[in-house]
């Protein structure tokens, strides 16, 4: 039986398809590192918990990481394709509606980091908005009761002052 050696075209696409995923990778750790940072600066305990989860590789879609808080929500997955994506949410409860700068420096900096000119390699295509999860509380909550076997609980540190400075160069 004789393999098929990969062409030139494969390879392009092979190398491509690598350094988006790096580029969608690195840029979904910034949005991450600056959302931990967006809920450490709540003064609310309750509102600095989070829920994150990793996956395996497996054959097929899975998810890279996840980050669930009651206010945000963030997550990487990898396509049947092989290809990277990231998804969003924030909380859009009026009971919530206090900490609308939260949510909006969130959603300002999901697209500030992932826009073409903010990446060696154009990823706006992998920011995905088919769905949006805008009951983060809710999501919360129920894998809280429900999920937490896959997800491993946090409560981020209160930095109220660390965060603000910080953010202020991205946003």
């Amino acid at each position: 039986m004789q393999t098929s050696k990969p062409t030139i075209e494969h390879t392009a696409q092979t190398h491509h398809q690598q350094a988006f995923n790096d580029s969608v990778k690195q840029s979904y750790f910034a949005i991450l590192k600056h959302a931990k940072q967006l809920i450490s600066s709540l003064k609310d305990e309750p509102l600095r918990y989070t829920l994150s989860r990793q996956d395996k590789p497996v054959n097929g879609g899975y998810i890279i990481h996840e980050l669930v808080s009651p206010l945000l929500y963030l997550r990487l997955e990898c396509h049947e394709d092989n290809s990277f994506s990231i998804r969003y949410g924030c909380e859009m409860s009026p009971l919530l509606n206090q900490y609308h700068t939260v949510t909006s420096s969130f959603i300002r900096l999901v697209y500030k980091l992932t826009m073409a000119d903010a990446t060696p390699v154009d990823i706006e295509r992998a920011v995905k908005t088919d769905f949006v999860i805008t009951e983060c509380l809710e999501l919360y909550e129920y894998i809280e009761e429900r999920w937490k076997s896959n997800h491993n609980f946090h409560m981020l540190p209160y930095k109220p002052k660390s965060a603000k400075r910080k953010l202020r160069k991205v946003a």
